[in-house]
């Protein structure tokens, strides 16, 4: 059952935001550029960033990983151990990815909660194309029934995050064999197309993905 995350009240004052879509990238190169941006945002650089992108195919290990046993045939595919929490994770083209790097306010900080909004966050962006998804006790991520549709792992330094969602617009679901999502079976993974039979454009689920992350964390994205 969903449990309600408060948004910010709309006479609060937001914060200045942007999102920078990049399109689709390798994921090296956008570990790279993750890294870049955590940096100038601790620096005061930059505003808080929230990137989008759709990555070729890669498998990334977070800290959550004990060891590789939920690597099963990826043998073709390249791999990545990275800061992030969760266990293994498949990315590849049909998804949009995202990476908010927000430097959390003193009341934000709070990283179950972080990792709540961003299910909502989800949650409320899917809903505007019909599809009712929700959470589910211990796993996190975005379900629809027993299928999970997205999945979330996060980093964090000096409050600065970084990492974060997978969310499966026209993923090849098979790809998913080469694991076990976060050690559970490659069929319980979903996508908005299989959902409802067709693929919502990515840049109409971008802008949704961006208006939902601007009401629940109270960011203004210029």
């Amino acid at each position: 059952m969903t449990s309600a995350i408060a948004e910010s009240p709309p006479h609060r004052r937001r914060t200045p935001a942007k999102v920078q879509d990049l399109g689709r990238r390798e994921y090296g190169e956008v570990w790279e550029v993750q890294k870049q941006t955590v940096a100038r945002r601790l620096a005061g650089e930059i505003p808080d960033t929230l990137l989008l992108v759709e990555h070729d195919e890669v498998i990334t290990v977070g800290r959550g990983a004990r060891d590789r046993t939920n690597l099963l045939d990826a043998a073709a595919i390249p791999v990545f151990e990275v800061e992030r929490g969760g266990d293994v994770t498949y990315h590849g083209p049909g998804q949009l990815v995202g990476y908010p790097i927000f430097l959390l306010r003193e009341s934000e900080r709070d990283l179950h909660r972080f990792l709540r909004n961003i299910e909502q966050a989800l949650i409320d962006a899917v809903a505007r194309f019909g599809i009712h998804a929700d959470r589910r006790a211990g796993l996190t991520g975005l379900w629809v029934g027993d299928r999970k549709l997205a999945s979330i792992g996060i980093a964090v330094r000096r409050w600065v995050t970084w990492h974060g969602f997978a969310l499966n617009l026209t993923t090849d679901l098979l790809r998913f064999l080469a694991i076990r999502p976060c050690g559970l079976p490659a069929d319980v993974m979903t996508s908005m197309e299989a959902l409802l039979g067709h693929a919502p454009a990515r840049a109409e689920v971008a802008g949704e993905v961006a208006a939902a992350f601007s009401r629940v964390f109270g960011r203004d994205f210029r």
